[in-house]
C-alpha cells in the first residue's frame, strides 16, 4: 500500500480505504474514476494485504455463467473462518442488468466481497439493488507530483530502463500528454526509450516528436477518449456546429458508448445553454432516452440533430454560475438559520415560537408577488443569479428589476 501512488484521500493515512484495509474489514464497494488512476492495483493490493482469494471478471467478456462458476467456487471454500473471497469485476459498467443481478444474492449473503471499477458514473450504469449494497469510492485524475513519482520509480525499478542513462530536463509535455493517466505516461515512456540506444536526454520537444512520430502505436484504440469528448464539448460550447458533428462522427467511429454521447449533452445542455433555451435540456433528455432504446446504427441521427441543435442555439451559463455561487456561500458561512417567517408550523408549539409568522403568500396580492425576506439575515441581498444577454434572459431581468431593487438588476 505504501508504494500505491496517488488517490491520499482514499488510501492515506487515516483515510476510508487504508481504515478499512487495516482494520481487516471491507464490504463492498465500486470504484469510480478516469482510466489509468489505479483501479485494479488497488483491488489487488487489498486482496493481498487481507490474504483473500482474489477472481477477476471483466465485464467486456465475461457473462452470466462465468459470474455463477466464480460464485459457486466461492460457496465451496467458504467454510470454518475462511474469510469470503473478492470479486474484483473490471470494466462493471459494461455488464447488463441480468449480469449485475446474478450478483446480487452473493453479495447481499457475503459469499463473496465485489470491488468493482469502473469509468463510467454507476448512477447511471449500475442497478440499483446492487448500488445500495456497496459504497462509491470515487478516484481523482493523477497529480503532477503522483506523476513525478511514478516516472521516479519507473527510471530506477524498471529493469530496463535502469541500464540506460537517461537524464530528464523537462517534464512538462510529458506529464501533459498523459494527462493525469499513469497507464499513459508508462506508454510514452515505453515510447521514448524504445529505440535502440544507451543515452537519453528527455526534453519537451523529444516527448512532442516521438508522439507525432508513433501516435498510432502510442494511441492503439485510434481514440483518444478524453480529449475527443473534450474537444466535442468545446465545440458545442463554443456554438461550431460543424466542428462538433466532427468530433461526434470521432466518437462514433471508434466504438464510443452512444449512451456516455447522450449523457455529456444532457450536461451541455443545462451547463453552457441553460435559461438561454430551457428547451435544449427537454431535447436532450429525449436524445439520451432515444439512444437508449434504439442503439446504433440509428442512434446516430439523434445523437447528430441534438448536437446540431445545442451548437446552434443561444448560450448561457447563468444557472450553472448560481449554484456554484450558492454552494461556496453555504461552504463559507455553514447552517445559517431559516427566517422565523419561512419556517413550516406543524405543531402548536411551533406556532408559538413564531415559526411561520409574518409569511407573506404571494398568491393574495396583486401580479402574485409581494417584497420579502428569502434569505438568511447574514447575507440578505446577495445576489446568485445573473441574468446573461440573450432574448429569455433580458425579459427575465426586466421582471427581476421590476420586483427585486434590493438585488439591483
Amino acid at each position: 500500500m505504501d508504494g500505491y501512488v496517488g488517490q491520499e484521500h482514499l488510501v492515506g493515512k487515516g483515510a476510508v480505504l487504508r481504515r478499512m484495509i487495516e482494520s481487516g474489514k471491507i464490504s463492498s464497494f465500486i470504484l469510480w474514476g478516469p482510466p489509468g488512476v489505479g483501479k485494479t492495483t488497488l483491488a489487488k493490493i487489498i486482496a493481498q494485504k487481507l490474504d483473500r482469494p482474489f477472481h477477476t471478471l471483466s465485464a467486456v467478456t465475461a457473462g452470466v455463467k462465468d459470474v455463477r462458476e466464480v460464485i459457486k467456487k466461492s460457496e465451496s471454500s467458504n467454510f470454518f473462518s475462511n474469510p469470503n473471497p473478492i470479486l474484483f469485476i473490471d470494466e462493471i459498467h459494461r455488464f447488463s442488468k441480468s449480469q449485475q443481478d446474478s450478483l446480487l444474492g452473493a453479495v447481499e449473503q457475503g459469499i463473496v466481497t465485489l470491488i468493482g471499477a469502473t469509468t463510467e458514473n454507476p448512477s447511471f450504469e449500475v442497478i440499483a439493488p446492487l448500488l445500495s449494497r456497496c459504497q462509491v469510492y470515487v478516484l481523482k485524475s493523477l497529480e503532477k507530483t503522483d506523476l513525478e513519482k511514478l516516472l521516479q520509480k519507473a527510471l530506477t525499478e524498471d529493469f530496463e530502463l535502469k541500464k540506460k542513462s537517461i537524464k530528464i530536463v523537462e517534464t512538462n509535455a510529458l506529464f501533459l500528454h498523459s494527462g493525469g493517466d499513469a497507464r499513459k505516461l508508462l506508454n510514452i515512456l515505453d515510447l521514448i526509450f524504445s529505440n535502440e540506444e544507451d543515452e537519453y536526454i528527455v526534453t519537451d520537444e523529444l516527448v512532442t516528436n516521438t508522439l507525432q512520430q508513433k501516435i498510432a502505436l502510442y494511441d492503439k484504440n485510434g481514440e483518444q477518449h478524453y480529449d475527443i469528448i473534450s474537444a466535442f464539448i468545446k465545440s458545442v460550447r463554443g456554438s461550431d456546429p460543424n466542428a462538433a458533428v466532427y468530433w461526434l462522427a470521432r466518437m462514433i467511429e471508434g466504438g464510443e458508448d452512444v449512451k456516455f454521447i447522450a449523457r455529456r449533452l444532457l450536461i451541455l445542455a443545462a451547463e453552457d445553454i441553460g435559461l438561454a433555451n430551457p428547451n435544449a435540456l427537454l431535447l436532450a433528455n429525449a436524445c439520451f432516452n432515444s439512444v437508449t432504446i434504439i442503439g446504433l446504427p440509428e442512434a446516430r441521427i439523434i445523437l447528430s440533430e441534438a448536437t446540431i441543435y445545442l451548437a446552434t442555439s443561444p448560450k448561457s451559463n447563468s444557472a450553472y454560475s448560481a449554484i456554484d455561487d450558492a454552494l461556496q456561500l453555504v461552504r463559507e458561512t455553514g447552517n445559517l438559520p431559516v427566517p422565523l417567517p419561512l419556517r413550516n408550523a406543524p405543531t402548536k408549539l411551533m406556532k408559538q415560537l413564531g415559526y411561520g409568522k409574518d409569511y407573506k403568500y404571494a398568491h393574495s396580492y396583486i401580479g402574485n408577488f409581494v417584497e420579502q425576506e428569502f434569505l438568511p439575515d447574514d447575507i440578505s441581498g446577495r445576489k446568485f443569479y445573473e441574468p446573461q444577454r440573450n432574448a429569455a434572459e433580458v425579459k427575465a431581468r426586466e421582471q427581476l428589476k421590476i420586483h427585486w431593487k434590493k438585488y439591483e438588476y
